[in-house]
């Protein structure tokens, strides 16, 4: 007896979609898809809702010291003329020093945040920047869920797809 279901698909594809599934439920909050493919996801996004959850509170702050350049008003870089060793003059950017404190992942929480980014793909926001959702699972959804013991996400049943007759459900996060 499989372990899973099959979906109809074959491996690397069926990976990809339950990937592609969990991910959109973790970034939107809710997803509408197939009965059977929200059950597999359902399983999917427990068990990383759940290690979150475990984790959530498994960090240090530290004080890093950071080199950046210093910036005018304006948001520009500050510049400053220097002579080479040949006599050649050229712009050097002006340093500046900080102390910033960050968090800090202690090793358990670490490879939680390894196994999490396993299940789930990249994603970008309109601007082209990277969102952190390991970040957003440890710092918005696991806090809310601190108090539960499982079942993190409900299946409501829609109605029927009108062109297979497949059964459609919302699959959301509690």
């Amino acid at each position: 007896m499989a372990r899973n279901r099959k979906l109809g698909r074959p491996t690397d594809q069926r990976l990809a979609m339950l990937k592609c599934l969990t991910t959109d439920l973790i970034l939107h909050g809710k997803i509408q898809t197939t009965e059977t493919r929200a059950k597999e996801v359902k399983a999917i996004a427990d068990s990383i809702i759940a290690l979150a959850v475990k984790e959530k509170d498994n960090f240090e702050m530290v004080d890093v010291k950071v080199i950046t350049a210093k910036l005018d008003d304006k948001g520009n870089k500050e510049t400053v003329k220097a002579t080479s060793k040949n006599g050649k003059e050229y712009l050097k950017v002006v340093k500046e020093e900080k102390t910033v404190s960050r968090q800090k992942d202690m090793p358990t929480r670490l490879n939680a945040r390894k196994k999490i980014m396993r299940m789930i793909n990249k994603v970008k926001d309109e601007n082209g920047k990277n969102i952190d959702l390991p970040g957003k699972l440890f710092n918005e959804i696991a806090p809310k869920y601190a108090d539960r013991v499982g079942g993190y996400t409900r299946i409501i049943k829609i109605g029927q797809r009108r062109g297979d007759a497949a059964p459609i459900v919302i699959l959301e996060l509690i």
